[in-house]
C-alpha cells in the first residue's frame, strides 16, 4: 500500500514537473524578452506589423459586419501600415472591400460608428481620384449636414441617441471623415460642421481638471472603488487618436487648429504620467489596483498618438521618447508567435476585466497605427 502511495506521488511530481517546464517554455515563447534594440529597428517594425496584420486578415471576426466599426478601426490601421509595407497585398484588400460594398458606409445615416469606414474610402480616393470612390460618402455627410440632429447627447437614452456625438469614441469614429472632405473639396462647410459637434462633445465630456474625457453622460458622477473618476483607458484612446487624424487633415491656417493642437498636448502628456512601469496602460486609467492587467487597445493608441506628438515636434523628444519606446517594447511583448495581439479589452464602454487571451479586430488597428508611428520615429 505504502509502495502503492510512494509510486503514485512520483507520478505527480513527474507529471507536474513535465507541466511545468511545458507551461515555462511556451510562456517565454508568448512573452519572449524583446530587446530594446530588435524591438525599435525599422526593419523589426514592419516585419511584426506584417505578421500581426497577416494573422487577422485570416481570423477575421464572423459577429462583426465587415463595414461595423470594429473592422473599420482595423482598415484604418492596416491603410497605415499599407502605406509602409512593399508588399502591395494590403492596399489590394482594402480596395477589394470598397468594390465589395460599392464604396458605401455602413447603414446609421447619422451614427458616427458607421461612417469609420469612410476613412478608408477617402485615403484610397486620394490615391486614385476615382468618382465612385468619393460619391456615397459625399452624399452622406452633405446629408447629415443639411438635416442636422437636434436629439440631446444623453448616450444611449432613445433610440436616436447615437445621432449626436455624444460617446467619446465618437470623436475617432467620424470627426476625421469631416476633415477629409474638407481637404478633398475644400468646402468650408465640412469643417465648420465637424468643429460644431466636436465642441459639444468637449464641452459635455472634457474632464479638464484631469485632461482626461469621460466615456458618456453616465460617468458624470460615477466613482472608480479607490474614489477616483471613471476614465475609461479605450475610450480616451479613442480620442487621442481621432485628434491625430485631425491634426494631419486640418490645414495650418484653420483659425480652430490651436485649439485641436492644445488638446492634443494636454491629453498626451495627462496620459503619459500614467503609463505603468512596464510600459502598458489599463482599462481604468485611475484605478490601476481594481484593474491590474495591461489593456494593449489602449497603450496602441497611446504610442500612436505620442509618438505622432514626437514626430510632429508638439511633444518634447527628449522627454516623451523613453516612454514611447518603453510602450512600444511592451506591445511587442503581447504579441505572439503567430501574430495575435493580446491583452485587449472587449467590446464595451467602461474599464472591464482584460485577459492575456482576448483580442479584438480593432486592437490589431490600434496596435498598426502605433507601428506606423514608431516606424517614422525610428526611421527619421
Amino acid at each position: 500500500m505504502k509502495s502503492r502511495c510512494l509510486c503514485r506521488l512520483l507520478i505527480v511530481i513527474l507529471l507536474s514537473h513535465i507541466f511545468y517546464l511545458g507551461y515555462g517554455s511556451s510562456k517565454k515563447e508568448l512573452n519572449r524578452s524583446v530587446s530594446k534594440k530588435e524591438a525599435l529597428t525599422p526593419d523589426s517594425i514592419i516585419s511584426l506589423m506584417g505578421r500581426v496584420a497577416d494573422w487577422q486578415i485570416q481570423q477575421m471576426p464572423n459577429e462583426y459586419h465587415d463595414l461595423d466599426w470594429t473592422n473599420a478601426t482595423f482598415y484604418i490601421g492596416l491603410s497605415a501600415f499599407a502605406d509602409l509595407s512593399a508588399d502591395h497585398k494590403y492596399y489590394a484588400w482594402l480596395k477589394e472591400l470598397g468594390y465589395k460594398y460599392k464604396w458605401q458606409p455602413y447603414y446609421g445615416m447619422y451614427i458616427a460608428d458607421d461612417i469609420a469606414v469612410s476613412q478608408i474610402y477617402l485615403d484610397i480616393y486620394k490615391r486614385e481620384g476615382k468618382a465612385e470612390m468619393l460619391n456615397p460618402t459625399l452624399a452622406r455627410t452633405e446629408w447629415v449636414l443639411n438635416h442636422p440632429s437636434c436629439v440631446n447627447l444623453k448616450w444611449g437614452q432613445g433610440s436616436n441617441s447615437y445621432d449626436r456625438w455624444s460617446w467619446c469614441d465618437a470623436l475617432f469614429m467620424a470627426p476625421p471623415v469631416y476633415a477629409q472632405m474638407y481637404s478633398i473639396t475644400g468646402d468650408a462647410k465640412f469643417l465648420d460642421f465637424m468643429h460644431q459637434e466636436y465642441m459639444l462633445t468637449y464641452n459635455y465630456l472634457y474632464d479638464k481638471e484631469e485632461r482626461l474625457f469621460l466615456r458618456d453622460y453616465r460617468f458624470l458622477t460615477r466613482k472608480e472603488k479607490n474614489g477616483e473618476k471613471v476614465f475609461w483607458g479605450r475610450g480616451n484612446g479613442w480620442v487621442v487618436a481621432g485628434l491625430v487624424s485631425l491634426l494631419e487633415e486640418l490645414p495650418e491656417d484653420y483659425f480652430y487648429r490651436d485649439f485641436y493642437k492644445t488638446l492634443f498636448v494636454e491629453m498626451t502628456q495627462r496620459v503619459a504620467e500614467l503609463q505603468d512601469e512596464n510600459g502598458y496602460w489599463h482599462a481604468s486609467l485611475l484605478d490601476t489596483e481594481t484593474f491590474p492587467n495591461p489593456e494593449s487597445s489602449t497603450t496602441s493608441f497611446f504610442v500612436y498618438a505620442l509618438a505622432y506628438g514626437i514626430n510632429s515636434g508638439l511633444l518634447d523628444k527628449t522627454e516623451y521618447l523613453p516612454l514611447v519606446e518603453k510602450g512600444w517594447k511592451a506591445l511587442c511583448e503581447a504579441v505572439t508567435p503567430e501574430g495575435k495581439v493580446e491583452w485587449v479589452q472587449q467590446v464595451g464602454s467602461f474599464p472591464e476585466r482584460v485577459t492575456q487571451d482576448m483580442t479584438e479586430v480593432y486592437g490589431v488597428g490600434a496596435f498598426l497605427l502605433a507601428g506606423s508611428e514608431m516606424y517614422h520615429l525610428q526611421n527619421e
